[in-house]
């Protein structure tokens, strides 16, 4: 969330860079000792038609580059980094500089033997840039807990910190109800989502955002998303100092490769 008013946008929206599957790869020692056997390390890479977070567009309706990787360990606990071009910030004021977006994150995942799934830990969203004075940082950290359960899954966001540069608005929380399920037609995956955003201490800057689309897997790690996006988002609230409503409905292609 964010802009003169607000406008930041998600993903890990569920995304709405769908599609960004880890393939894992065993690290070895270079002597050939066995020492991080435990570990994977899995990398992934996107080209999307815009990218929207939490249903708010974050590049003015242009195309953005994203990609990172992730390291995880046997036991379940993982670190990761993963990037996005944006304009957003650019377009909240005309002396901002910030293009990229950088989340860094670590956590526990674990699969119980009944099926369900737990995935606990703590993301912070990273501005590097040039902001005026008394301009509020943009920079976020979350902690989030999520429980799944076969296609569906249920995930809760906390702000430690202000909300992408919303003065007064620690504490705010997103909600976030996924599902992802093969349809059998073409290998393709129905994907949906549902999300509500609370914004503290902001008038009228609370919304639910809202996704439909469908996946699939290309082969060799390639796979392809298309999604429409919509969300209830006040325009008097979510629009930038182009005078562009960045809550509007929209389709978002994306194409992306794991290795």
């Amino acid at each position: 969330m964010r802009s003169s008013t607000v406008s930041r946008s998600f993903i890990i929206s569920l995304a709405l860079s769908s599609g960004m599957l880890a393939v894992p790869a065993t690290v070895l020692a270079a002597d050939g000792n066995d020492t991080f056997a435990d570990f994977s390390v899995s990398g992934n890479l996107a080209l999307t038609s815009q990218y929207r977070f939490r249903g708010i567009m974050q590049t003015n309706n242009k195309p953005a580059i994203q990609g990172g990787f992730d390291i995880t360990h046997s036991s379940g606990f993982y670190i990761g980094n993963w990037n996005s071009s944006i304009t957003w910030l650019n377009d909240s004021a005309p002396d901002v500089s910030a293009g990229i977006e950088m989340n860094f994150y670590g956590g526990y995942a674990h699969e119980f033997s009944n099926g369900i799934t737990l995935d606990v830990g703590v993301l912070r969203y990273y501005y590097p840039g040039s902001f005026p004075s008394g301009y509020v940082s943009p920079d976020t950290t979350e902690a989030y807990v999520g429980l799944g359960y076969g296609p569906v899954t249920f995930k809760y966001s906390h702000a430690f910190t202000n909300l992408f540069g919303v003065p007064d608005s620690k504490n705010s929380q997103y909600y976030d109800l996924s599902a992802s399920i093969p349809t059998g037609v073409w290998g393709l995956n129905l994907d949906a989502h549902v999300g509500y955003q609370r914004v503290r201490n902001l008038d009228d800057g609370s919304y639910t955002d809202w996704s439909i689309g469908f996946s699939k897997e290309l082969g060799k790690g390639i796979s392809a998303a298309l999604t429409y996006v919509d969300t209830n988002a006040k325009r008097s609230v979510y629009t930038n100092s182009y005078g562009k409503y960045t809550g509007s409905a929209a389709a978002v292609f994306t194409l992306s490769a794991a290795f």
